[in-house]
């Protein structure tokens, strides 16, 4: 049973369910302790020791059932005149070589799924790593079962006018048996692949272009707005981590001698020096008119997942206006919140120097040495005044001004683009036009936030 755990400990990684090598021997410890002879009891137990969330809960369960469960083999039943009398000797000549033609023809059920386990096991289908080698895997499955020799035994008989009964039997058992290894293989790729082909496609989705023609599939929406709430979590938890090595700094030495003269020089308390670490506190402008409103989602869905490490967050949208959306991003959440603040201001003319000039009038005092004012645009104004001015204004206050424009470089300063007069008063100013930029660039921003 412990190659069983261990494979089962696998497709519990392939299903996202985090298994480290020392929970790995508390399971195999579990599974001593508690025996296999009651699956319920072995099931808690198990989940007890390896599931660490409510998520991973359910999807400890689902695993479970898929790789204990056993799907009934079903073989067509051997007709009633072959049970009545015994097979002739030519039919029994033609199978003695065949163990997998003899359960078949007996519709051995039981010892024909025996057979499909230990020969998976030779074939390597516990591999599975996508859905194209399900084909292959079922054939090689079937390879080592027998099937040749099954082919080869209905062949020959096909031949003898004695044996076409046996033959059409056994015909109608190996479609069955090719049925039977194709659930088998389906059920392997479910437990093992489905988690690196989800994998691929989230690293296909984190390279896909936000301002793409033709807009986004809801499909790849939904999975990209999921791969940015774990990016933001990935983030965030290393983050996290920094500030609590942070916090326990190192030992002072001249507090603690000056408290140990109290105990006659003996250090009985122990003084830490101790590291600031700040957390960011960032203002977000993004524009939210057609050409750059999924890039922008996704921005705020990143920031708004970083609640644990961003300790304030100012968001606004301009198309034509500026207005603050805290508030209906606290209402409609992020997926909504876009929808609504084009029925606000959107299908308006852009205009980045408008904007600007509503940041500063209204919002500007939010801006200090602390603040990181990150611009999400395409830089182009149509050809309105850029207010250069407020954008210098803006630069002097904060702590560091980032633009993300979803345009290549080669487009900035084309046609209406003034990106690269914008570009003179920011610190960072970088094309960021999928998942994985964003992500780079934000990681930026919070490493900017060393202990100090």
């Amino acid at each position: 049973m412990q190659h069983t755990l261990g494979a089962f400990l696998r497709a519990l990684r392939a299903s996202d369910v985090r298994v480290s090598p020392a929970e790995a021997i508390d399971a195999a410890r579990t599974a001593a302790a508690v025996g296999y002879a009651d699956r319920q009891l072995f099931k808690d137990a198990l989940c007890a020791t390896l599931a660490k969330s409510a998520d991973e809960v359910i999807r400890f369960d689902e695993t479970f059932e898929t790789f204990f469960t056993r799907d009934q083999i079903t073989l067509p039943p051997p007709p009633e005149e072959s049970i009545a009398q015994p097979q002739t000797e030519s039919e029994q000549a033609a199978i003695a070589d065949s163990a997998l033609a003899q359960m078949l023809l007996q519709g051995d059920a039981s010892a024909v799924a025996q057979a499909m386990e230990a020969a998976a096991e030779r074939a390597g289908v516990a591999e599975i790593r996508l859905s194209t080698q399900r084909s292959r895997l079922t054939r090689r499955l079937l390879d080592e079962m027998g099937l040749a020799e099954i082919e080869q035994i209905i062949a020959n008989a096909r031949k003898l006018p004695e044996l076409a009964g046996m033959a059409e039997r056994l015909d109608a058992a190996r479609k069955a048996l090719a049925g039977e290894a194709q659930r088998y293989v389906e059920r392997q790729h479910e437990l093992y692949a489905s988690g690196s082909g989800k994998a691929l496609r989230e690293e296909m989705l984190a390279k896909k272009a936000l301002n793409a023609d033709g807009g986004i599939d809801p499909v790849d929406l939904a999975m990209m707005q999921a791969l940015v709430k774990r990016m933001a979590k990935r983030l965030a938890d290393r983050y996290s981590r920094r500030r609590h090595t942070a916090n326990r700094g190192h030992l002072d030495v001249r507090k603690t001698l000056r408290k140990s003269m109290a105990h006659g020089g003996v250090p009985f308390e122990i003084e830490w020096k101790i590291k600031k670490v700040d957390k960011p506190s960032i203002v977000a402008i993004c524009d939210v008119s057609k050409s750059v409103a999924a890039a922008a989602q996704f921005l705020l869905t990143f920031l708004y997942s970083l609640n644990d490490v961003v300790d304030h967050l100012d968001a606004y949208a301009f198309s034509g206006r500026l207005i603050p959306v805290n508030a209906i991003l606290d209402d409609n959440g992020v997926e909504g919140a876009i929808l609504k603040v084009l029925q606000t201001i959107g299908f308006q003319q852009t205009d980045y120097g408008k904007a600007l000039e509503d940041f500063c009038e209204n919002h500007l005092a939010g801006v200090d040495r602390h603040t990181t004012v990150i611009f999400l645009g395409d830089g182009r104004s149509n050809f309105a005044d850029p207010r250069l001015d407020l954008m210098h204004l803006i630069q002097q206050r904060a702590r560091a001004v980032i633009w993300l424009n979803p345009e290549p470089v080669s487009y900035w300063g084309q046609g209406d683009s003034v990106m690269h007069r914008y570009e003179r008063f920011t610190h960072v100013a970088k094309s960021c036009n999928t998942l994985g930029q964003l992500e780079r660039i934000i990681e930026d921003v919070l490493r900017t936030y060393v202990p100090h």
